[in-house]
Formats: structure tokens, C-alpha cells, sequence
């Protein structure tokens, strides 16, 4: 076999190329981004995880929100726990 047949030349980029679909194939496997011909990357698209965290998100909303509105009610009960100087019990009968 000379250096110059073109079985060599064609084995090299068959082994080559072999070797970027097994690479690929390992990436998918495990879960990494796959790369393209051009060097670029594509990743994969989950649905169902895209669904997941958008439920999440809007639960994590709600909470925060509740979280505030408790943070005030107890900062409220703070306040009339610690008055000494007695000016909310005045205030409270005033309203009443």
C-alpha cells in the first residue's frame, strides 16, 4: 500500500468522520449539547422540563407574595406586642 492511494486518503475521513458520530452519540447520551459540522452546538429541548419550571416559577410567585403579605402581618403584631408608651391600646379604644 503506497502513502498516496486514495484508499488511505478515504479511510482517514472514514475514520474521522466514525469518530464524530461516535462522539456525538456519547454528548446525546449523556445529556450533553451535540455539536454540528461548523463547530456550533445545539442542546436538547425537554418539554416537559420547560413545563415543570414554568409551574414552579409561578408557584415560587404565589409564595413570595404570601411570604410579603405574612412579613407585614407579623411586623403589625411586632408593633403592638412591643408599644410601652401604651399609644395603641389608646388608639385602638379610640376606634372603637
Amino acid at each position: 500500500m503506497s502513502w498516496s492511494s486514495p484508499v488511505l486518503v478515504i479511510g482517514i475521513v472514514a475514520l474521522c468522520y466514525g469518530g464524530w458520530l461516535l462522539n456525538n452519540w456519547i454528548r446525546a447520551k449523556h445529556g450533553y449539547p451535540l455539536e454540528n459540522e461548523w463547530g456550533g452546538t445545539s442542546s436538547r429541548v425537554d418539554a416537559e422540563a420547560e413545563r415543570k419550571i414554568m409551574l414552579l416559577s409561578n408557584e415560587n410567585e404565589t409564595l413570595n407574595s404570601k411570604i410579603g403579605h405574612l412579613e407585614e402581618r407579623v411586623a403589625v403584631l411586632e408593633r403592638i406586642v412591643t408599644d410601652k408608651a401604651g399609644r395603641l391600646s389608646e388608639e385602638i379604644e379610640r376606634l372603637r
